[in-house]
């Protein structure tokens, strides 16, 4: 029976010893109801987006300490599910993303403080072409 030490102020059972025990769409409801009370209601996007800034120089200043990291990962999802998706969309989308970018063409990697971007097909240039970060190009 677990203690009191192994269950969240939500009442969620926190993950066992063992991490691959660790069940993700349990994670995002308790992180979602926390999120909401402590933060809440609403999209927040300029907010969130603002604070996962502030994060990434926090990486680029110790790029080693794993928490930092994981900051960046919880406000992805705290962004995700204030953009109206649910645990199982979010986490539907991680997988289907991760099997897209596995199947995707990559050039050998470049200089590390430099991006390695996927090898885009005809299909996806036109599309960039078309967009503006993910949006269509607002007419002038």
């Amino acid at each position: 029976m677990p203690d009191q030490n192994d269950i969240d102020d939500y009442g969620t059972l926190l993950p066992e010893e063992d991490p691959r025990d660790f069940d993700l769409l349990a994670y995002i409801e308790s992180q979602r109801d926390w999120s909401q009370q402590t933060f809440g209601p609403g999209m927040r996007t300029e907010g969130v987006c603002t604070h996962i800034e502030k994060e990434v120089d926090e990486i680029r200043f110790s790029p080693t300490d794993i928490y930092e990291w994981v900051d960046v990962m919880i406000l992805a999802l705290d962004g995700a599910w204030r953009a109206g998706y649910d645990p199982d969309d979010i986490v539907g989308a991680l997988e289907e993303k991760q099997l897209q970018n596995m199947r995707r063409e990559w050039p050998e990697p470049g200089p590390q403080d430099q991006p390695n971007e996927h090898i885009r097909t005809h299909a996806e240039e036109a599309a960039d072409a078309d967009c503006w970060f993910g949006q269509h190009k607002p007419t002038q």
